[in-house]
């Protein structure tokens, strides 16, 4: 692991938390110019922080530590009953796509989830600059996992590519398919192509026990999260 922080570091305002009601969020954010490129970037994911857009951040709250990055070492990864049933399922009735460039039906698919999915949250009413500021990135290898209904876009998980890792940014999908559960499905899918990359992890972001919106989370087993500064296995 990276035993330094980066010597170039900014200090956001406090601002409403987008997770937890009557809390306030501040951001340690990254102003390295040498930090943003994917072996650093790996570096500072095991220190954990993450990227929204281009900016590479980390959460710094005065008065809240809730937000623990969590990680996947995907080897020793196991697949409950529930996620194996899922997972055959998914692949029986739809193909699988793996791509290195945003599409142009991606945007449709996107608004209508937002607009369906998350109405009461940070991210509504969606628009184009919204979407291409949060999940694309100038300095680092994007991959886009595709699921298709035959010749329909029915999801899409962006995930970003490190030497060592891959790093679950954003899975968007049409609400119509609910009962498959396609959330759980494209980490499950994610998790497949780390390992037939041969990496070692899959970060999947903040874990906030308390937030509601996060408690899939908690069925990926087992799991590290950064808690004090420190990897902890959590079984």
């Amino acid at each position: 692991m990276t035993e330094h922080f980066p010597s170039k570091i900014g200090l956001s305002q406090q601002f409403d938390c987008s997770y937890l009601p009557d809390k306030q969020e501040q951001l340690l954010v990254i102003l390295d110019s040498q930090c943003y490129n994917a072996a650093r970037f790996q570096d500072l994911l095991e220190l954990g922080f993450r990227r929204s857009g281009d900016q590479i951040y980390r959460p710094h709250c005065p008065s809240c530590h809730a937000c623990e990055s969590m990680r996947l070492p995907v080897k020793d990864f196991v697949l409950s009953k529930s996620q194996k049933r899922k997972l055959k399922a998914a692949k029986s009735k739809f193909h699988i796509k793996v791509s290195d460039k945003e599409q142009s039906n991606y945007y449709a698919l996107y608004e209508n989830y937002i607009n369906q999915k998350h109405y009461d949250g940070t991210m509504f009413p969606p628009n184009r600059l919204q979407y291409e500021s949060f999940l694309f990135c100038n300095w680092l290898p994007v991959t886009f996992i595709e699921l298709w209904d035959q010749d329909e876009l029915i999801a899409v998980a962006v995930t970003d590519t490190m030497p060592n890792s891959l790093s679950a940014i954003y899975t968007f999908y049409h609400p119509d398919y609910d009962k498959f559960s396609l959330g759980v499905v494209m980490i499950l899918l994610q998790i497949e192509l780390a390992l037939d990359s041969g990496l070692d992890y899959v970060y999947l972001g903040y874990q906030i026990d308390e937030c509601r919106k996060m408690s899939y989370k908690s069925q990926f087993k087992p799991a590290e999260r950064f808690i004090s500064d420190v990897w902890q296995l959590k079984l």
